[in-house]
């Protein structure tokens, strides 16, 4: 009897988590519903425990022109979520022997700045010094067009090295550039081919792929910027992010994918310590991804208008990972309600109240900001739709008014607070202030 009754109150306890599970994700369905009809995100999303999926959720446009509704199936650009898997097919050459951790670069690549110093372990973790060629501020000028390897590295090799190798972290794709071209040579095939044979195939990731020119035939998804709709973004011609952001996938695929790195079924235990290992805020590939006391790991990504996350959270066997093609918020206050709904904790739902202000007024921001704390400068127009903001070499997007004197730009956590009598403005993004001064 004694085991019967502890049976039952077992029994009873988990039919509450449940229950208690399901409440959460009504309210989750709601988040979704008010972002839709608010038009500030557009995106899929799926969580999965243990290799099966537990919700998932699509809304939105994969085409708004021809009005192609997303679905669970659409393909989204992950943007640097590839590295992961580049840094998993690194793994895979050192422990066949093909490369090392410590193997330094200059067979590869004798005209980069410090080759014989660069080791392949300095690119995976962003130690290399090497300048990330995607900040140069001519970038969006030719992103667009396609580049052979020779282009790719002379871009990369011509800047000179921003600090000493293994000095300190800083992120950059030139790291992960170079790496698609090491691991095709020790390979000997492609990265495409590899991507496919050593990771898509294995795992049956029937929606994983390296891109190409978007065919929304194919349900893949184009990506947008909002003024007052969502406009159509330029695409970035895959063959310049490679193995730094060139992937095409779903949150199902991602899942998988991550699932199956956490469960040792893609490389060695020790290879797995060794890329989860954070040394100034950088594994090999991958990020710490902490919940309340929760260690998890993974990666986000951004490229166009497409933004994306993918996580896992090892003790609870917990993946998660969205794809957005058009975002008016901020990313992680979506994952951390997803988070909150599965482990049952509060989370608040946006109500995305607007501040009006009126046309003429918006005339006393306008103007280019600089400040002496970094060098970004920021240019500040108006526009038919309102404010719009442009940092050095980025493209512009529109800040929406919280209150007076005060416009955000949700998607990338920007704020900015202005004072028009003294012609200044106050940058806040990532928990940092920035002072800036009208030009």
């Amino acid at each position: 009897m004694k085991k019967i009754g502890l049976a039952l109150i077992s029994f009873l306890l988990f039919q509450n988590i449940l229950l208690a599970q399901e409440r959460q994700f009504e309210k989750l369905d709601s988040l979704f519903t008010i972002l839709e009809s608010n038009n500030r995100w557009m995106g899929s999303f799926s969580m999965s425990h243990d290799g099966t999926t537990v919700y998932e959720k699509s809304l939105g446009f994969a085409d708004t022109e021809n009005q192609q509704k997303a679905d669970n199936h659409t393909k989204y650009r992950v943007g640097s979520i590839t590295k992961m898997f580049t840094s998993t097919l690194t793994f895979m050459a050192i422990e066949e022997g093909l490369l090392s951790l410590d193997r330094t670069i200059e067979t590869f690549f004798p005209e980069i700045e410090n080759a014989g110093k660069i080791t392949i372990g300095h690119l995976l973790s962003h130690r290399s010094g090497i300048f990330n060629f995607t900040s140069s501020e001519d970038y969006l000028e030719w992103h667009t067009e396609p580049k052979s390897r020779k282009e790719l590295v002379h871009l990369i090799s011509e800047k000179e090295s921003i600090f000493e190798p293994n000095s300190k972290a800083e992120y950059s794709n030139s790291n992960y550039i170079l790496l698609t071209f090491i691991l095709e040579d020790v390979f000997k095939t492609s990265y495409t081919d590899l991507v496919d044979t050593k990771i898509v195939q294995p795992l049956k990731l029937g929606r994983t792929q390296i891109g190409k020119h978007i065919k929304t035939s194919e349900n893949e998804a184009l990506s947008y910027r909002f003024t007052d709709s969502w406009i159509e973004e330029k695409e970035t011609d895959m063959s310049i992010p490679l193995g730094a952001g060139a992937l095409i996938s779903t949150p199902t695929d991602l899942n998988r994918f991550i699932t199956a790195l956490f469960s040792e079924k893609l490389i060695e235990k020790e290879s797995l310590n060794t890329m989860k290992t954070i040394s100034d805020g950088y594994g090999m590939g991958i990020f710490q991804m902490p919940f309340y006391d929760k260690k998890g790991y993974g990666h986000n990504g951004g490229i166009d208008g497409f933004t994306s996350m993918l996580g896992y959270l090892p003790e609870d066997k917990l993946a998660f990972s969205l794809t957005s093609n058009g975002s008016r918020v901020n990313n992680n206050d979506i994952m951390v309600a997803a988070l909150s709904a599965y482990f049952d904790k509060p989370f608040d739902l946006p109500s995305f109240k607007s501040f009006v202000v009126q046309p003429e007024a918006l005339a006393l921001y306008v103007g280019t900001y600089s400040s002496e704390q970094i060098p970004l400068k920021i240019t500040i127009t108006q526009s038919e739709n309102g404010l719009m903001a442009q940092a050095t070499g980025q493209p512009s997007f529109l800040l929406e008014a919280v209150e007076k004197d005060v416009f955000e730009f949700n998607q990338a956590g920007v704020r900015m607070e202005f004072e028009p009598s003294s012609k200044s403005m106050v940058l806040k993004q990532g928990g940092a202030t920035y002072n800036y001064q009208i030009e």
